[in-house]
């Protein structure tokens, strides 16, 4: 479900074939590896030029055909068997088979250590495949994945040409090296700055139930990096692009005002929220971190810097995630209960008006997020409502690799933003676990800088949702971990994150995956 703002637009007779459509991304993608999808300008590129085994249908969330016909899956979720649709074949000719899916899922689950392939976030308990034929594949699993199947629909389960996969990590930023089966192909890059794609006419095998098949109904897209708000708001209203992405909060006016469209599709997720790095001795103690949850007003930023489109979070997940539960008695805004703790905690008020401890001022540091909407405002709005009890946030911008670097130590960044979109209860563990993307920087992840900090609590509550097969008991876990997360103050969910679009109201048959990448398989321009 995604929600469209503006005028409702006619399906005019029948699609109009043809023509290329202008995309204006914010930033440029990075790495076309698929597993690393999850960053939105690496989805926006994957989901045009890589199929997946499975769809997602982004109304029911139900798991429907795609490349698999059909699948099986044992009573423990250790085994599942595929059956390939026949006749597919990657752009480059080569057959997407039973043995093509069985590399790409061996390199996804268990990586490439000499290529430097990471492993995927999205598979876990990964053991092996067996090729049964040529158009039948099993997977193994050394402990229960009933994530597997959903993980099978993601972005970052693309299926890639073996020639693709024979290339080493760094050289998989280069769009044109990347071999899929999707409905479009890649022709032409310049690094950072444009990427043409164009249809592949014999492409005939869109998700089985997709209302539409065959062919792209477009000749092509041309993705452009543009990298200033204004300037992509300029271009659409002028005519000179049919569709952006990240359109902020503050720009929706202009854009309705001038009968264009909002889309806003939910990343059923990870709330967009602020976490703490508890190995920084400056938010270890509980009470601080609860201090500090209690002193953030989510609604005065909501109402200050959003719009109905970002509803203010009441769980570290969205409403729309699957196992949500409602943990808004936990957030409640109450300056006078932070103030107690943060007093209880030792921390006094100092004569410059910065609370203090064995000579210490309480000074934190948070790294703004620029791939998330209006993040550095988001901040600063935090910073000036904790200065009210005397903590000072520093919020800093830097470059790309001190902001990689930093984040990584928890000395340097106790705070940092985060949010991650999945339509799975999977989602979670990608977030906390520390072999995943460890945002609390917990010991066993990639951080050499994290001295003692580990909660074998939590990592205990993620594996087990990352391994029960019964669905009625892993969604009980997974409302075991909102509540655990937030006990612990270990996040402060600020609000469901949309992925934003504007779109000219003659382009038609817009669709987005169930967390909120486009996909233009559909697409058509009226009256080109």
């Amino acid at each position: 479900m995604f929600l469209l703002t503006g005028p409702a637009f006619a399906q005019a007779g029948a699609p109009t074939k043809g023509g290329t459509l202008i995309y204006l991304e914010q930033q440029s993608h990075t790495n076309l590896y698929p597993p690393s999808g999850g960053f939105y300008p690496n989805g926006g590129v994957l989901n045009q030029i890589t199929d997946k085994l499975t769809y997602q249908n982004p109304q029911t969330l139900a798991i429907e055909p795609w490349i698999a016909e059909s699948w099986t899956v044992n009573a423990d979720a250790t085994e599942y068997a595929f059956k390939i649709r026949p006749g597919v074949t990657f752009s480059d000719g080569t057959p997407l088979d039973a043995a093509a899916v069985a590399k790409n899922y061996d390199t996804y689950g268990l990586g490439n250590r000499e290529l430097k392939h990471p492993v995927s976030e999205v598979i876990t308990n990964y053991a092996r495949s067996e090729v049964v034929d040529a158009l039948t594949v099993r997977f193994f699993f050394h402990r229960p994945s009933p994530g597997f199947l959903q993980g099978t629909s993601v972005i970052g389960s693309g299926l890639v040409s073996l020639k693709t996969l024979a290339l080493p990590y760094d050289q998989l930023g280069d769009a044109t090296k990347i071999i899929g089966s999707g409905p479009f192909v890649v022709a032409s890059e310049v690094l950072d700055r444009e990427l043409v794609l164009v249809a592949r006419k014999d492409y005939a095998w869109g998700p089985a139930r997709h209302p539409h098949q065959g062919r792209p109904l477009l000749d092509g897209i041309k993705i452009i990096v543009t990298s200033e708000d204004s300037v992509r708001i300029g271009a659409l209203l002028a005519g000179q692009a049919h569709v952006i992405r990240q359109v902020q909060a503050y720009d929706e006016k202009q854009v309705l005002a001038k009968n264009f469209l909002i889309y806003a599709p939910s990343t059923r997720g990870i709330n967009n929220s602020v976490v703490f790095r508890p190995d920084n001795p400056l938010v270890a103690d509980l009470r601080v971190r609860k201090a500090l949850l209690h002193a953030t007003n989510t609604q005065e930023i909501v109402t200050t810097l959003f719009s109905a489109n970002y509803p203010r979070a009441t769980s570290i997940i969205a409403a729309t995630a699957q196992g949500y539960v409602d943990q808004s008695a936990k957030l409640a805004h109450d300056p006078a209960l932070a103030a107690r703790l943060l007093d209880e905690a030792g921390w006094k008020l100092g004569p410059r008006g910065v609370r203090q401890k064995d000579g210490r001022d309480l000074v934190l540091t948070a790294y703004e997020s620029l791939p998330q909407p209006q993040n550095k405002e988001t901040l600063q709005l935090i910073a000036q409502q904790w200065a009210r009890l005397g903590v000072k946030l520093n919020v800093l911008a830097g470059d790309a690799g001190s902001r990689i670097v930093d984040n990584l130590d928890p000395r340097k960044t106790p705070i940092s933003p985060a949010m991650v979109g999945r339509a799975d209860p999977d989602v979670i563990r990608s977030q906390y676990y520390p072999t995943t993307r460890n945002v609390l920087l917990q010991k066993g992840g990639v951080s050499t800088k994290v001295e003692t900090f580990v909660d074998d609590k939590l990592n205990a509550l993620l594996e087990a949702i990352a391994s029960e097969p019964d669905p009625e008991k892993r969604l009980v876990l997974v409302g075991d971990v909102q509540a655990y997360v937030l006990d612990q103050a270990y996040a402060i969910p600020i609000f469901e994150e949309p992925q934003a679009f504007a779109a000219s109201p003659r382009v038609k048959g817009v669709g987005f995956e169930a967390v909120g990448r486009p996909s233009f398989y559909a697409t058509w321009i009226e009256g080109r």
